[in-house]
């Protein structure tokens, strides 16, 4: 259907016939019924597998595998999970250690099952620069950032210094004024993965319905519009679209974030301007800038998009002029060659963000409901967590990933903290971007007064301190 096709520039991209699964049309009996055909929904049903082959499992997706965030990401396979810092602050050197590795490996056991299952995403482990550019302040934030990761036990292997010189040697931007590399992060095309891996958990025997839109869940029980599931496990793989499961969307709100996509480059583009093994980059801002080389030689570039009141979805992602043209004022003052590159595509998705910013992974045993969730843009290494966390949790074993202080084996769904109730979340969300805005603004001028670049920034880390 040429309306999913329009979702993104990788699911316009897909070398196949996007027309979606038949649809539930009958009643179901399963060991274990997931909601939502995404990274989470996917990966918790291919560990459920490969751990239990008899096990009966059926998904159910509204629209197609890869409509919501899994197809309209930006591509960065992290080793990393929102808030790991303060989830693991309560853990000794040693088990804070053991948790980190286990995040780093991340992205070679998703390169693991992809060359397992013949999944062809356009992997490649190239890193994360995190770059000091556009004002000197990036720098100085940066430096601090790195410092607080090695006193929590981390070191170069991890993460490193680069000078502006040994940054230009993989990207080269306009103001350097340095950067950290993480080798813990690569890069893929979104929407090839999650529909590889929906042709995966097929061939293993499970059920895939889509245009299945659930209407009511409770415990054991889901119901489409034209049949009803029973079930011993109940999984609620939605993220940003928990609204539309009450009682969810006290617990995940969704935010947005946007993309913009260029026509492929000329390579002596590209030689000016580096990537050449597949890194992924941001700069330092409270703009949340994250991009990509595409393997096509397009630039992917994104920055944080907005809330709607009460928790609204936006259905619309047709990016006003606005907003593609602040992600081009973004990607210029990286690169000044491409102020004005013709962008082919421009898009964005609804993600999930649980309060106090934290993910969690868990079951209710109770109720018999498992839940992973609340990635904070940062799901598509985080629900490869996820899914094997869950899956392990579901069939009552005990490793590294079920022993860490984001998973619990029996935890009430109703313990997870909410959020506030409207419109104290509309408001506080909008003053907190501003205050990010005005920051940004004012740090980009020069000639901004050095008192002045001091209040923005002081009254934004006052601000940033409620989403703790």
């Amino acid at each position: 259907m040429l309306a999913w096709r329009s979702i993104s520039l990788w699911m316009d991209q897909l070398d196949e016939p996007l027309s979606a699964r038949p649809a539930l049309q009958q009643d179901l009996d399963v060991d274990v019924c997931i909601i939502g055909a995404g990274y989470t929904g996917l990966w918790t049903a291919y560990y459920l597998k490969r751990l239990a082959p008899q096990l009966n499992i059926a998904i159910v997706e509204a629209q197609i595998a890869g409509f919501g965030a899994s197809g309209r990401n930006g591509g960065w396979l992290m080793g990393n999970l929102l808030g790991e810092d303060r989830l693991l602050a309560g853990s000794t050197p040693e088990q804070r250690r053991a948790a980190y590795d286990l995040l780093h490996g991340i992205p070679d056991e998703v390169a693991q099952v992809l060359e397992r299952e013949g999944i062809d995403c356009d992997y490649r482990k190239g890193g994360v620069l995190y770059c000091a550019a556009r004002y000197p302040e990036q720098e100085s934030s940066l430096r601090a950032y790195l410092n607080k990761l090695y006193k929590q036990g981390l070191n170069e292997a991890d993460y490193r210094w680069l000078s502006p010189d040994e940054l230009a040697s993989q990207l080269r931007i306009s103001r350097p004024y340095g950067a950290i590399f993480n080798p813990n992060v690569a890069t893929i095309q979104p929407a090839k993965l999650v529909r590889g891996l929906a042709r995966t958990v097929e061939a293993m025997g499970v059920k895939l319905y889509e245009n299945s839109p659930v209407t009511q869940w409770r415990s054991g029980e889901a119901r489409t519009l034209k049949a009803r599931i029973k079930c011993q496990w109940l999984v609620p793989a939605v993220e940003g679209y928990s609204v539309n499961l009450p009682p969810l969307g006290r617990y995940q709100m969704p935010v947005q974030s946007l993309l913009v996509a260029t026509e492929p480059l000329p390579e002596q583009v590209w030689e000016q301007i580096g990537l050449k093994h597949g890194q992924a980059f941001s700069e330092n801002s409270r703009q949340v800038t994250y991009g990509q080389r595409s393997l096509d030689n397009r630039l992917v570039f994104g920055a944080r998009g907005g809330y709607r009141f009460a928790g609204r979805l936006r259905d619309n992602f047709d990016l006003t002029d606005s907003e593609i043209e602040l992600r081009r004022y973004l990607f210029g003052e990286l690169f000044p060659q491409l102020q004005k590159v013709r962008i082919t595509h421009a898009w964005g998705g609804n993600l999930g963000m649980a309060r106090r910013f934290q993910p969690h992974m868990f079951c209710d045993r109770k109720q018999g409901i498992a839940l992973a969730g609340g990635y904070g843009g940062e799901g598509v290494g985080a629900s490869n967590l996820g899914g094997r966390t869950l899956a392990e949790l579901i069939l009552e074993r005990r490793s590294p990933l079920t022993e860490q202080p984001w998973a619990s084996h029996d935890r009430a769904l109703h313990s997870l903290p909410g959020w506030e109730p409207e419109p104290c979340r509309w408001l506080g969300y909008n003053a907190i971007i501003k205050s990010f805005v005005h920051e940004d603004q004012t740090l980009a001028n020069p000639a901004s007064a050095p008192w002045r670049r001091r209040l923005a920034s002081g009254v934004a880390d006052f601000m940033e301190g409620f989403m703790r």
